[in-house]
């Protein structure tokens, strides 16, 4: 118990003896961690909620329910996680508008509905890589910051053992230690970021990949749709 309370004291002698510019990185580096892990928690949870509307909503969908019926339930009681959704009310909606008008091609009805979805499309993309750039940031970026926090700290060390009368490890060990802990800090920060950044771009490029096969199929029922119409 008391070996922990002393490493304890100790790593924050660590911290509280650095430089202030060695501080400084650290408090960057902190706040940068922390940052990212919020960001990590709510892209997670974002797209496991739209995983999971993705997912219902196609079960609606291939249920056989009449799509006009479909339309009506989605735009009364939308779901905001549902990209899916969003993107069967913008071709459903465009088809509806564009039938209504007399003398439209059935050609320019489909280009109309394949051009709304992929606006849709657009947008649930740029949803879905929100704040992938700063994790990415944080991964590369990091390790290089701690790096400079180090260089900095055993610079300032030699410095002070330059002036010292005697020369030994003693004297020289606490700065360089005090300059590893931004190397440190710098990896904690980085290593989950990095993780989640991959992990999060592979989900993000399942989901739009779903997407766009959604929007495929739904665009060949709509053809059938309009020109059984036609005949």
């Amino acid at each position: 118990m008391e070996a922990n309370v002393v490493d304890h004291t100790s790593m924050w002698s660590l911290v509280s003896n650095a430089s202030v510019v060695v501080q400084l990185v650290m408090l960057i580096l902190v706040a940068a961690s922390v940052t990212s892990w919020i960001m990590i928690f709510q892209r997670s949870n974002m797209l496991r909620a739209g995983r999971r509307a993705l997912e219902s909503f196609e079960e609606r969908f291939w249920s056989g329910i009449d799509l006009s019926k479909l339309y009506r339930q989605a735009g009364s009681n939308p779901d905001p996680d549902s990209g899916v959704e969003q993107i069967f009310r913008a071709g459903f909606k465009e088809f509806s508008r564009l039938r209504q008008q007399p003398g439209v091609d059935p050609e320019a009805v489909m280009e109309g509905v394949a051009r709304a979805m992929r606006v849709a499309i657009s947008r649930e993309e740029e949803k879905l890589e929100q704040g992938l750039s700063f994790l990415a940031t944080v991964g590369s970026v990091s390790p290089y910051i701690g790096l400079f926090g180090t260089v900095w700290g055993i610079m300032n060390s030699f410095r002070g053992l330059a002036s010292a009368q005697q020369a030994t490890l003693a004297t020289v060990a606490p700065g360089i230690a005090e300059a590893l802990v931004a190397t440190a800090i710098g990896l904690f920060a980085a290593i989950p970021a990095v993780i989640a950044y991959n992990r999060f771009a592979a989900r993000s490029e399942t989901l739009t990949s779903r997407y766009y096969t959604f929007a495929d199929e739904f665009q060949a029922i709509l053809h059938r749709k309009v020109h059984t119409s036609e005949e």
